[in-house]
């Protein structure tokens, strides 16, 4: 029995060598962690319970026979985070350049199809060349197999992709169909063809980072969510984000502790400028309603003319889609627009309820825009949030012209409670513009048509520029003192808990993609 005993020791010994102590200091070398020690640092201690350990590749050619290694390049199995229960797969560099091959991609689905099964989140640390060449077809057998996969768990389970090295080629789509995709600033990288494609193709000299660094795709494409600056950041981001999701779309994020005083907060009333034209940060305003220091925000660096990210109030987690008048003044163009409507569909998906704050003068104008789609781009957020059943509340702070008022969670599209500050501006368009319009034969005929123009300006503003006339008529539930804005949601989200929608059954909807 001892000598049995010993051979199944040796064989677990070898499979958490991975690719052996040279290849473990290459990698520590690039300042990164292997696959072992990134699920330990991610799971709670002497939680996680490995699956196909002691799998092994089946490829004979290419000499393939005489490389074998146990796990075949990638560590699978389940754990929790903070008692929760997670199912993990971490692909390991220091075998095959954490290759994807046939029974790779094996494990990988089978850890996916139970984390269906049972309904809990499913965390995937990518670190891989690619597909394993010597594989051929059965390597892209298996990533389509994935990819499958993430499309039936997608709206199921929360799946959380962290790149944490290379994932190239067809190996980036599978992180793409997740819900949040996490990058490590200067080690990881994410591209369809590389820079040596590239140049041959385009003839355009670009490196690994240039190409699809973390700050490339944080900032200019939107691929990745969240960028940290090395593994241990990154592993505690998924930590952190994973706390504002439930388990699975039958469940709603459990609530923190919170006890719940008066929650007047009466600095945010200084936020607002007295011009309507000069800017201020949104984040003021964030930061003036929800819990303490409990914003996560989500694509930051990314389309910063809105903010998206989740907060808690009371102790409830939401999330929150909102106008950054710092930047384009607040205006919603195509970036901003498939950002807000991305991060809804994933709240509503997930039973998240959803706070709007409003500070929009309208559609980006331009030639850029109308070219590349602002008409259906901008439609996919009016989609999104007219498609949501978790509770929606609003709260517009500042400016709400044209068909920008209508998009971002107007009563007109199923927001639950539509809240205005007094410094409210509800309009089809801003003063000066209106009034150029509706008495341009006034002002021309005038002696001094600058001052007939502001003149009429004045008086545009005075009957259109403020939110009693949209709460005349219902579409505005109450304007309320911006100190009391907190209160007023804590009791707005508690009276929705229980809100049900019942919509015509149908297979899914047709968004404008």
């Amino acid at each position: 029995m001892d000598n049995i005993i010993e051979k199944l020791d040796k064989r677990v010994a070898l499979a958490h060598l991975g690719g052996g102590e040279v290849r473990i200091e290459k990698q520590h070398s690039k300042k990164k962690l292997t696959a072992r020690e990134r699920i330990e640092y991610l799971l709670d201690e002497n939680s996680f319970e490995e699956m196909g350990v002691l799998v092994t590749h089946r490829t004979t050619e290419f000499g393939m026979e005489d490389q074998q290694f146990y796990g075949d390049g990638v560590v699978t199995g389940y754990g929790t985070i903070n008692g929760r229960l997670v199912y993990v797969f971490a692909q390991d560099f220091t075998v095959f350049g954490g290759a994807l091959s046939e029974t790779h991609a094996e494990k990988i689905c089978k850890v996916m199809d139970l984390a269906v099964k049972v309904g809990a989140p499913i965390i995937g640390l990518n670190d891989s060349g690619g597909a394993r060449i010597q594989d051929g077809v059965k390597s892209l057998g298996g990533y389509a197999d994935i990819f499958h996969r993430n499309v039936l768990a997608s709206g199921v389970i929360p799946q959380l992709s962290a790149i944490m090295g290379p994932c190239a080629g067809g190996a980036v789509y599978s992180p793409a169909i997740t819900d949040f995709t996490l990058m490590v600033e200067e080690t990881s990288y994410m591209f369809v063809t590389g820079p040596n494609v590239v140049k041959t193709v385009t003839n355009e000299v670009v490196t690994a980072e240039e190409l699809g660094g973390a700050s490339t795709h944080s900032t200019k494409s939107g691929v990745t969510h969240v960028t940290s600056p090395n593994d241990i950041l990154c592993l505690d981001d998924v930590k952190k984000l994973l706390s504002y999701l439930p388990q699975n779309n039958k469940e709603k994020t459990k609530m923190l502790p919170f006890i719940i005083k008066d929650e007047l907060r009466e600095e945010i009333k200084d936020i607002i400028p007295e011009s309507s034209t000069v800017p201020y940060d949104m984040h003021e305003v964030i930061d003036g309603i929800i819990d303490k220091d409990s914003f996560f925000e989500i694509h930051k660096d990314f389309a910063k003319n809105i903010i998206v990210g989740f907060a808690r109030i009371a102790g409830r987690s939401i999330g929150i889609v909102a106008n950054q008048p710092m930047f384009l003044a607040g205006c919603l163009d195509v970036d901003s627009s498939v950002k807000g409507a991305r991060f809804t569909r994933f709240c509503d998906s997930f039973n998240i309820p959803l706070l709007v704050l409003v500070d929009v003068p309208g559609f980006l104008p331009g030639t850029d825009q109308e070219w590349n789609g602002i008409i259906t781009n901008g439609a996919k957020l009016l989609y999104a949030l007219s498609e949501a059943t978790v509770p929606k509340v609003t709260v517009i702070t500042r400016k709400a012209y044209g068909g920008a008022y209508d998009v971002m969670n107007s009563k007109h599209i199923g927001a639950d409670f539509n809240f205005a500050w007094p410094t409210a501006e509800i309009a089809v368009m801003g003063a000066k513009g209106a009034a150029e319009i509706i008495f341009s034969k006034e002002i021309a005929a005038a002696e001094n048509p600058e001052e007939k123009w502001k003149e009429k300006e004045e008086e545009y503003a005075h009957k259109f520029a403020d939110p009693y006339r949209a709460a005349r008529r219902g579409f505005i539930d109450e304007v309320i003192y911006p100190k009391n804005t907190r209160r007023k949601l804590i009791k707005a989200f508690q009276m929705l808990e229980g809100k049900v929608v019942d919509r015509p059954k149908r297979k899914h909807g047709n968004i404008p993609l």
